[in-house]
């Protein structure tokens, strides 16, 4: 059965996303071909066979740097009938999510997101979504002959598998039309570590009384390798950065640990983080909402606690 897999790069890197999607296809059949859009290095794309390709079709279309949808789709609709490939798998993302829609609407295929489990083919093809932002999970049986499914993050585990990947050029047909919708500018996030590809995450709600207070967070984030975050209400007052809010209306995570400090726990914020392997919590208040989703929690005052935290984890290094 042949596979393919759209992977999404970063500044000329794979994403770790993309990789796990990668997994998750060598899971389901043994021959995978990855597709890769803009320019990246070779050395790069070969690596991607450690995690289970065989092949990486390259589009080193200049135009494609940069996320058009309508061009993407354009590029993956034509490499599948090519392939003869009824199954395209791509990591869930601001940009993967997209794309895997209006791929699946320019084929007929089934669309299926947040899958977090392989497809169950005894009877049918059904696969596990993660639905209501992680609070339940729903069994869709994708009927067409042609499937799109997306890979939510941390679903699949990890690991080096293979070797190098066979890197063969695609030459893609592109029209003007393919690239009307123009991106003028972006605006990216800044910070050591972003939210959206985190593995730890240390967020910071109104407990911390203030913006100055910050540094002590920080201090335990850099000594974790983790990225900061914060409530909704601590952007708003202008106390952290907008792209640092997490919540269902901000950045969705779903890193291996998220910890929550001086965080009430509404359920705004806790839709944008139950996805998370696990959770702590440090709080104050006994009664405090998040405690009922944390893995393990920590009644305390921040100001005490988390430098003592941080202390601890520097002498454990």
């Amino acid at each position: 059965m042949a596979i393919l897999v759209f992977v999404e790069s970063a500044e000329g890197k794979i994403k770790k996303t993309s990789l796990e999607a990668v997994a998750y296809a060598h899971a389901m059949g043994d021959k995978v071909t990855a597709i890769a859009l803009g320019a990246i290095d070779k050395s790069e794309l070969e690596g991607i066979g450690k995690f289970g390709a065989s092949k990486v079709l390259s589009v080193a279309d200049e135009r494609l740097n940069q996320g058009v949808i309508k061009a993407y789709a354009s590029v993956l609709t034509q490499i599948m009938e090519a392939e003869g490939a009824d199954i395209l798998v791509l990591a869930n993302s601001s940009l993967g999510t997209p794309v895997a829609a209006s791929v699946a609407t320019k084929i007929g295929a089934s669309l299926a997101s947040n899958v977090v489990a392989l497809p169950d083919t005894s009877s049918g093809f059904v696969v596990r979504q993660s639905i209501y932002t992680g609070k339940a999970f729903a069994l869709v049986e994708m009927k067409n002959a042609k499937r799109v499914i997306g890979i939510r993050k941390n679903a699949v585990e990890l690991k080096e598998i293979g070797g190098s990947a066979e890197v063969v050029d695609f030459a893609a047909n592109l029209s003007d039309a393919d690239f009307e919708t123009k991106i003028t500018a972006t605006e990216k996030a800044t910070g050591d570590i972003l939210l959206p590809e985190a593995e730890i995450v240390v967020s910071g709600g109104r407990g911390m009384k203030g913006p100055e207070h910050w540094g002590m967070l920080e201090e335990l984030a850099k000594t974790l390798g983790a990225a900061t975050g914060c409530s909704k209400p601590v952007s708003d007052i202008g106390w952290r950065p907008h792209h640092e809010h997490v919540g269902q209306t901000g950045v969705k995570v779903a890193p291996q640990l998220y910890v929550a400090i001086g965080i009430s726990g509404a359920i705004q914020h806790l839709a944008g983080v139950n996805s998370s392997k696990y959770i702590v919590v440090i709080n104050k208040d006994p009664e405090a909402p998040f405690f009922k989703a944390a893995d393990y929690g920590i009644v305390g005052d921040a100001f005490t606690v988390v430098p003592k935290l941080t202390e601890a984890l520097k002498a454990a290094k």
